[in-house]
């Protein structure tokens, strides 16, 4: 992504009064991805628990919305070897949310779980359980995947197009469904193209009839499936004027299928840097950016969308001179959106245009979206967004496992909480509480397409 994201309020039309918006925030665990640092001497585990605990208590402390985990089905390979970001491995979601059900209270617990190499019923169970254990606290961030090298670690191994993905998770979510609404004397039956089902449901409602369900999709087919089926999107819009446009467009999305827009919360994701001073923010921004993209990381990016070994050429210099390969990809488990021929033109155009090395247009392409300056200029800007209908919260991504946000919870979230923009206290105890939804099947959260 581009430069740290900026608002300026003479610009937009800002809530304020009676119709201000409550702000959302949720905290995702760093993970095996390019944003983590894991050169820093504070960067801890990856895989033991004490670094899921420690995140999940200060988001919960912070009184933040949910705690989230992405997930992959496959180490991804790189040039015939793991991965470097996936040397750590992959632990199970279900089983790192349970136990974090079990040392948390109010904080809700969202995971991401595939539904192109999953089954609905056993989905539902799993995620009816975390509900139970939780207390009604459980989101489901529903994926999906067209990679066949991940298929190739399940029984009916292959891929779906993408097109056929989408397709098979909206019938997939319907049928979740009827298990999670069908408890009683109700059969689950559902006959369609993708699943053919005759059977009960395993567990009676949830405190909050059953998970909230998380959809990430920038894609026309991912916003409307977030608008026909989830209660949440995110999305990587980072600038005012994009998060805006895209904002719109999910609401109207939804308010086409006959839903309550209000009722399909947005969130992108973000990072924030604080800093005593903004020069200071700034130079510790720039810090962060060029230790997430070590001169390595710089050349095994360009590799993934080359296809063939880079390795001779200089971080430091010029876009490679030969052509890329389009026939051997040189990362399996990662998909590319474009043509490469296509992407490696944009490179070159982007680089060319801003005199940029190798190290320096990666790390353009790499930086997400972040609010860096001091806590007040952060929370002023975070403010911002909400209240111009950018976004209504924001996923929070560390640099740092697992302590990245400590400087935001304890610098910016005072100060959001004292201008009335963030809470101070959880009003309810589930996450549909949390974020103002409605509990499924009730008058207000009947009404749903799909």
């Amino acid at each position: 992504m581009g430069p740290p994201v900026t608002a300026d309020r003479a610009d937009v039309p800002v809530r304020e009064g009676v119709h201000r918006k409550p702000i959302h925030l949720a905290a995702h665990f760093p993970g095996v991805n390019h944003n983590t640092v894991w050169s820093d001497p504070a960067a801890r585990s990856q895989v033991e628990f004490d670094s899921f605990v420690h995140l999940a208590r200060a988001a919960e402390r912070a009184k933040f919305d949910f705690f989230f985990l992405a997930e992959g089905l496959r180490l991804r390979e790189h040039l015939g070897r793991i991965h470097d970001l996936d040397v750590v491995g992959r632990p199970d979601t279900f089983t790192v949310l349970a136990a974090l059900a079990a040392v948390t209270d109010r904080i809700g617990l969202a995971g991401t779980i595939n539904t192109t190499f999953n089954e609905p019923f056993d989905v539902a169970r799993q995620f009816g359980t975390l509900d139970h254990l939780s207390g009604g606290r459980a989101a489901w961030n529903m994926v999906t995947s067209s990679d066949a090298f991940t298929g190739e670690n399940f029984r009916r191994g292959g891929y779906l197009a993408h097109a056929d993905r989408y397709h098979r998770a909206d019938e997939f979510v319907t049928v979740a469904r009827k298990f999670w609404d069908g408890w009683g004397d109700r059969d689950v039956v559902h006959h369609g193209a993708q699943f053919d089902v005759r059977g009960t449901a395993p567990l009676p409602p949830s405190p909050q009839g059953h998970p909230v369900l998380l959809q990430a999709g920038d894609s026309g087919e991912g916003r409307d499936f977030a608008a026909a089926q989830a209660d949440a999107i995110f999305t990587r819009h980072g600038s005012l004027e994009s998060g805006r446009t895209f904002y719109a467009d999910v609401k109207r999305r939804a308010a086409d299928r006959g839903r309550n827009p209000d009722h399909l919360k947005v969130f992108p994701g973000a990072a924030a840097v604080v800093g005593d001073t903004p020069d200071e923010a700034q130079e510790k921004a720039r810090d962060i950016r060029r230790r997430q993209v070590s001169p390595q990381t710089a050349l095994n990016f360009l590799e993934q969308v080359w296809g063939r070994e880079l390795q001779s050429f200089d971080p430091d210099g010029p876009l490679p001179d030969v052509d890329p390969v389009y026939d051997a990809p040189a990362v399996q488990g990662r998909v590319l959106h474009a043509d490469p021929r296509e992407i490696v033109a944009t490179y070159r155009a982007r680089a060319e245009a801003g005199g940029l090395s190798i190290r320096e247009l990666v790390i353009e392409l790499n930086t997400r979206p972040q609010f860096v300056g001091t806590a007040q200029q952060v929370a002023d800007e975070i403010d911002t967004y909400i209240q111009a209908d950018a976004a209504d919260g924001f996923i929070l991504v560390p640099h740092l496992t697992p302590t990245g946000l400590d400087e935001f919870i304890d610098g910016v979230v005072p100060l959001l909480q004292e201008r009335g923009a963030f809470r101070t206290e959880y009003a309810g105890t589930t996450l549909r509480d949390h974020l103002g939804l409605p509990v499924p099947g009730t008058a207000s959260g009947a009404q749903r397409a799909g």
